[in-house]
């Protein structure tokens, strides 16, 4: 009942005049930042918190978290009708929904995707309501040694999971740990790797490292790229046949729940859970003999319900522990370090509107999202035809612009422009971003909670593994990193078998 109460309380601030207006700005910017590739809801959320300084927090807040969300729902867009995601975890639509745009059903595999899309987050935002409390009380038991260990799980799960090479993943951690270091040592007072650099002694804001490193850096990247040709999508292809409907419940049903699952891992995200649920659906229409990458709605259904359901799972983590799920909910966390606001179990007790107004938000966006992309997905797709040539300067403006307005000085630009440079060298050299950009955020909570477990332990550690809870968080720590690795080396060998299998055989 206390729950229910919560909500109604959060729903009397969301629903104010302001909150609305801007949770409607909110995802209709993300839906268009979502469909133009290179660009992104970490990008959106970088290139636009700036401008947010100046609002209320809820109401910021209500913007970031509706171009996160509405994110999702653009990149799938730009799958559809140009085989090209604007959002990583828009790939595997690509597969199904490209084939069923080129057989005349784009229309039909939007509305599909809108579909799932508000069911799998209607269902993972109730689980959120109901999950987010119970979670934070447990975390008020956490004490520095917990802390410190909950943090370090985060940092390195985000590591493990992200696949790739393992060493950078690494080496891109120790970076933002080591550029959170940057500054007055909260401890002792001293300045540390300042240089005799005035307004290093502030730190290094990760606002300036966020737009450079996505912002700027996506536009960098996207210059060389051409632009494609767009399906046409008429508003008279949005009907979805019967069988469409009845072949979708499965994967959508299957998709939310295996994406509010990955939405709570640090690190898994949106990404993660669209990957494999489209893995899920494929398995299970194998058995069926249907043939996914010829345009099968179920290829479309399963990872759009998986991605949307991710998002709202990721805010678990991020709110009741202050541990982000994903990269863009760290760059949330650091706007709420912005506002003055640490998110953790503290959180719901101490700034209960805030809360539960900003997951009341949700509800509202995704009903927004579902009127807005069922009927206008056409309308949004006419955007495709926009040039690129007079896009992105546009957004380097707006890039440029926000950093300075941060402080009013040149010296946020140099960083901006320092971290773009690196950003598109160490990417390009796929060094992965999240890891940095979380390690960043919270290097400096994690730097203080270890001092305070020494400070518990007499000057030992040890009070790190003596304690229940962080001897187990640990140990997740240590799994997040052995495990995946074990699991990609058993699939090798598994479809190595099976390659080898029928030549056996004959």
């Amino acid at each position: 009942m206390n729950v229910i109460y919560d909500m109604l309380a959060g729903f009397s601030v969301a629903a104010t005049p302001e909150n609305l207006l801007y949770c409607t700005i909110g995802v209709t910017l993300g839906t268009i930042i979502g469909l133009l590739p290179g660009l992104g809801s970490s990008t959106g959320v970088a290139l636009l918190l700036p401008l947010t300084l100046g609002l209320p927090p809820l109401t910021a807040m209500i913007l970031l978290a509706g171009i996160y969300y509405g994110a999702q729902y653009g990149g799938t867009i730009s799958s559809v009708l140009v085989a090209t995601p604007g959002e990583a975890s828009s790939v595997p639509t690509v597969l199904d929904g490209y084939k069923m745009a080129r057989a005349g059903r784009g229309g039909a595999a939007l509305a599909i995707a809108a579909i799932a899309s508000f069911i799998a987050g209607t269902i993972s935002i109730l689980f959120l309501t109901g999950l987010l409390a119970p979670l934070a009380r447990v975390a008020l038991r956490f004490g520095p040694p917990e802390t410190f260990a909950l943090m370090l799980f985060g940092i390195i799960s985000v590591v493990g999971l992200s696949g790739g090479n393992l060493a950078k993943g690494f080496a891109m951690a120790a970076a933002g740990i080591a550029i959170s270091t940057i500054g007055i040592d909260a401890m002792t007072g001293t300045a540390r790797f300042t240089f005799g650099i005035a307004p290093l002694l502030d730190g290094v804001d990760f606002l300036y490292v966020v737009i450079g490193l996505f912002a700027v850096n996506e536009v960098l990247k996207a210059v060389g790229i051409g632009q494609p040709e767009p399906i046409r999508a008429r508003f008279r292809d949005m009907m979805v046949t019967r069988e469409e409907l009845r072949r979708s419940w499965g994967p959508i049903a299957r998709g939310g729940l295996l994406g509010f699952f990955f939405g709570i891992l640090p690190g898994a995200g949106a990404t993660l859970a669209s990957f494999f649920a489209y893995d899920v659906e494929r398995r299970i229409a194998r058995k069926k003999g249907i043939i996914f990458g010829t345009g099968q709605v179920e290829g479309v259904a399963g990872p759009e319900a998986a991605n949307n359901s991710s998002v709202n799972g990721s805010f678990i983590p991020t709110l009741a522990l202050g541990i982000p799920g994903s990269a863009t909910t760290a760059i949330l966390l650091g706007g709420f370090l912005l506002f003055g606001i640490q998110p953790g179990p503290l959180l719901i007790k101490e700034q209960p509107d805030l809360v539960w107004g900003l997951i009341a938000s949700f509800y509202i966006g995704n009903i927004l999202l579902l009127l807005l992309n069922l009927p206008l997905a056409p309308v949004f797709a006419s955007l495709l035809r926009f040039r690129y040539c007079f896009l992105y300067p546009g957004i380097l403006v707006i890039s440029v612009l926000g950093a300075y307005s941060l402080e009013n000085e040149m010296f946020g630009i140099w960083v901006v422009i320092g971290s773009a440079a690196i950003g598109l060298a160490l990417t390009s050299y796929d060094f992965p971003a999240s890891p940095f950009i979380l390690a960043l955020v919270l290097g400096d909570p994690l730097e203080k909670s270890l001092v305070q477990s020494s400070a518990m332990g007499e000057g030992s550690l040890a009070v790190l593994v003596q304690r229940p809870i962080s001897l187990v968080l640990l140990l997740l720590t240590l799994a997040s990193v052995v495990v995946p690795p074990l699991l990609e080396r058993r699939g090798r060998r598994l479809l190595r078998d099976e390659q080898t299998s029928p030549a056996d055989a004959n």
